[in-house]
């Protein structure tokens, strides 16, 4: 069938900025709708959104997806909520943007500061592990399915497939640090745009299922860049990400455990490549030898926490902070100073996430036509499939099984399962969350569901007996 001329003109042209692509309250549904499924860490996230945004609703091109996400992966912090970020901006503008990056880490906001106040006053969490006893294996599924699709769809070539599996093996079986693995796909992608111009050429269209996504992949997003906006941005930007420890220095003294978590996590929150788990045993160092905030092992209790919890892994730091300053809550109480210390950590640590795609994303918009650029961030997208396959065998082995060993020789450096510690009832769950969501096509939200109301049941159970 011909396209319509008004289906010619959206696949070349996209509202101005200030015009919705869709609807502000319909945006804002999907985006609630999403933040309460974005389980397992960023492989999952990354999953639920594939399928939502691509594959269900159709807001968004495959290719176009791809390219946000490779953008994203090159900043500091939580690449998911970032592309959340990202692309609320092009459905919406700005307000989309607030939308959906707030959406996206307010559910597990509220959640990991309810778990961090019961872990303080209880130390038991029986309840929501046998919870997470459902959902992480649910979750591998999903993961799974991402994997697929996009693999499919962002690997147009068989070298790009090459530059995916060179990926997985560099960060499952040679520990590479993830900043010099995105970097190298980088290169290579652009020295392989030179020979190989085809590379940046997507799939057929007719490999794709369902209607023209509302936002195609070559549509130009009409909000220009400037110097103008870009400084104001900035220094709005600015201003909000200190100004809560500028008040706490004001209000407790610069002694105040406040200012000292708001420095610390302010600062990590610019070195936090590669996710929640390249800068976890950073944080875990500082926090338990040089600030005493935490006990030796709590990090991995808080890390356990924030994993079941929806929202990006990185929301451990919201964990770190609670538990420091009800320990050291000065001349407050103990809970109103650890309440303010978890969401004073949060504020810091996500701000300069809204502040890099507000600033960047219309210049990078207006650079995909760059033949260069675009080579370069294939490269990143090809690597970004091994980055989501090795991060789902990671939260696999960490889910099926109870103990791991690493194996390092030479350049190779393997984390491994004990097949002995393998858990049966997480392993039945993940094998129900494939049937459902192969088997009988169910939606994430309807198979987390029934998986998460098995996890309850299986995990309950023992101790009410």
């Amino acid at each position: 069938m011909v396209a319509t001329s008004h289906d010619d003109r959206r696949s070349t042209e996209q509202p101005a900025h200030n015009h919705d692509v869709i609807p502000l309250r319909e945006a804002t549904r999907a985006w609630f709708a999403i933040s309460l499924q974005t389980f397992g860490g960023p492989a999952g996230q990354i999953a639920v959104m594939q399928r939502t945004l691509v594959d269900e609703k159709r807001w968004i091109g495959q290719q176009r997806f791809l390219f946000a996400l490779s953008y994203c992966t090159l900043l500091p912090g939580p690449e998911a909520q970032q592309l959340a970020t990202y692309v609320g901006w092009l459905l919406n503008g700005v307000k989309g943007a607030l939308v959906a990056g707030i959406l996206f880490i307010l559910p597990g906001v509220a959640a990991l500061l309810a778990l961090s106040a019961v872990y303080v006053a209880f130390g038991d969490t029986t309840l929501v592990e046998a919870l997470f006893l459902g959902l992480g294996p649910a979750v591998i599924a999903i993961v799974i399915q991402a994997v697929i699709r996009v693999a499919r769809k962002g690997l147009a070539h068989p070298a790009l497939v090459g530059l995916a599996v060179a990926s997985f093996v560099a960060l499952t079986f040679v520990a590479v640090p993830f900043p010099v693995v995105v970097g190298v796909a980088a290169v290579i992608g652009w020295v392989l745009g030179g020979l190989i111009p085809s590379l940046t050429t997507p799939r057929a269209a007719a490999t794709d299922d369902g209607p023209a996504p509302l936002i195609s992949d070559d549509a130009l997003h009409t909000e220009r860049p400037s110097g103008r906006r870009a400084a104001g941005i900035l220094a709005i930007g600015l201003v909000l990400w200190f100004a809560p420890v500028v008040l706490a220095a004001l209000a407790f003294g610069r002694s105040s455990i406040f200012v000292d978590q708001g420095l610390f996590f302010s600062g990590a929150a610019v070195v936090t490549f590669g996710g929640a788990y390249a800068v976890l045993a950073y944080v875990a160092q500082q926090a338990v030898n040089v600030y005493g905030w935490l006990a030796p092992g709590e990090m991995v209790r808080g890390l356990a926490l924030a994993e079941t919890t929806p929202g990006p892994l990185i929301m451990v730091v919201q964990f770190v902070a609670f538990v420091g300053a009800y320990r050291a809550p000065g001349d407050l109480d103990p809970w109103v100073a650890a309440t303010l210390a978890a969401l004073l950590v949060t504020w810091v640590t996500f701000v300069p996430c809204f502040l890099f795609i507000l600033l960047g994303a219309p210049y990078v918009e207006r650079l995909r036509g760059n033949r260069a650029l675009s080579a370069a961030l294939t490269g990143i997208t090809a690597a970004v499939v091994g980055v989501i396959a090795s991060l789902a065998v990671f939260f696999a082995q960490h889910t099926l099984f109870d103990e791991t060993s690493r194996l390092t020789f030479g350049l190779l450096d393997v984390e491994y399962p004990h097949l002995a510690s393998i858990q049966w009832a997480p392993l039945a769950i993940t094998l129900l969350g494939c049937a459902l969501t192969f088997g009988r096509g169910w939606s994430v939200l309807r198979t987390l569901g029934v998986c998460a109301l098995v996890g309850l049941v299986v995990g309950v159970l023992p101790h009410a007996l």
